[in-house]
């Protein structure tokens, strides 16, 4: 029996992205074929010229399909690839919202546009993923037929991220593993240490990967004082990431909007108690002060005031990641999801295949 072949459109070397692929080759046994916009989406003048390519790209994904004859087609976005998807005439077609709502930024002029297109992939999907329960307000909003939607995380390898940790009980062992972009607010988790250090709490904070704002996080760090107690390791392979959580007991994400992360089950996979920012995507899986902290966006001084009881309050602590770990056991386990999520499109490509 031949694989069943699927066409991705999307960014195939993001993370997330992999994660998806891997698992559908592991638990499906499909055969993947990428295609992907080569114009980054990172300043106006890109954009525009973007459009430009999105509007040819229509032509170039119906040679890759006349080439391979994909069975499905599955898409990242709801927005550019999720149109070009549902554009392709395969089926079936699988799109997923990847933040709280792919209507991002908020007060982009192109956004009546996007939302066109979104709601013609809407309408057209024969599944629409959704990573988790914040991104379905955006989709009921949008008067999307929530049967086609199936809510579940990829979830992450447990085996990878194993529950232990050994971090130094004396101190404020923190780690920070989202990209250095501005969105994720890095300086005010800087901020928020620096009251620490007045403070005279000793901590050190660990901050994992690459990306804009590394050189200036480094002059804020050394302008706070702080540069001795902060570790920027820079962008490290995904094996190396475990062990650093391992050796962390707190973990901090302080982003301004937020879909599903992975980071946040992985540092709760390796019992890192999670100190998060007070958004939608967050508390999906985050209670205050029950399995983790919830803090306004952009406040350094709460932050700092929570980090503080969330390290002094042990007991606490070791009950909370203990909870977590189940939680994401339950939940985000990878092996699971991903075979669920590899039996649907199964399903589905053989509901649309000619009898």
């Amino acid at each position: 029996m031949t694989k069943k072949k699927i066409l991705f459109l999307g960014e195939s070397y993001r993370a997330d992205a992999i994660t998806w692929m891997n698992g559908l080759k592991e638990f499906g046994d499909f055969e993947i074929i990428t295609w992907e916009l080569k114009m980054p989406n990172n300043c106006i003048h890109n954009r525009i010229l973007r459009v430009f390519e999105i509007e040819l790209a229509y032509f170039k994904i119906k040679k890759v399909i006349k080439l391979h004859q994909p069975d499905m087609v599955i898409a990242e976005r709801t927005t550019s690839y999720g149109f070009l998807a549902a554009l392709s005439g395969v089926k079936p077609v699988a799109i997923a919202q990847q933040g709280r709502t792919d209507l991002w930024p908020e007060n982009s002029i192109s956004l009546p546009l996007k939302r066109l297109i979104q709601h013609y992939a809407f309408q057209k999907a024969d599944l629409i993923h959704a990573w988790g329960p914040a991104m379905t307000i955006s989709m009921r909003k949008a008067n999307v037929d929530m049967n086609k939607v199936l809510v579940l995380p990829k979830g992450i390898d447990l085996a990878k991220f194993e529950n232990k940790n050994n971090s130094d009980p004396e101190k404020i062992c923190a780690i920070v593993t989202r990209s250095l972009l501005p969105e994720y607010r890095h300086e005010i988790i800087l901020k928020s240490f620096a009251i620490l250090k007045e403070k005279g709490i000793d901590f050190l904070l660990t901050i994992i990967g690459d990306g804009t704002q590394l050189q200036y996080l480094k002059e804020l760090a050394k302008k706070l004082n702080i540069e001795e107690k902060v570790h920027f390791t820079g962008r490290i392979p995904n094996t190396e990431l475990p062990k650093l959580l391992q050796q962390s007991n707190i973990y901090i994400s302080m982003p301004i909007t937020e879909g599903v992360s992975a980071s946040l089950f992985e540092a709760m996979a390796c019992n890192c108690y999670p100190v998060v920012t007070d958004i939608i995507g967050n508390q999906s899986w985050i209670t205050h002060r029950e399995n983790g902290q919830l803090i306004p966006v952009d406040d350094f001084k709460i932050l700092a005031e929570e980090l503080v009881w969330s390290f002094e309050n042990s007991e606490h602590r070791n009950k909370a990641v203990l909870k977590n770990r189940k939680f994401v056991e339950e939940n985000a386990n990878y092996n699971t999801n991903m075979k669920i999520i590899a039996d649907k499109y199964h399903q589905l490509i053989n509901t649309n295949s000619p009898k």
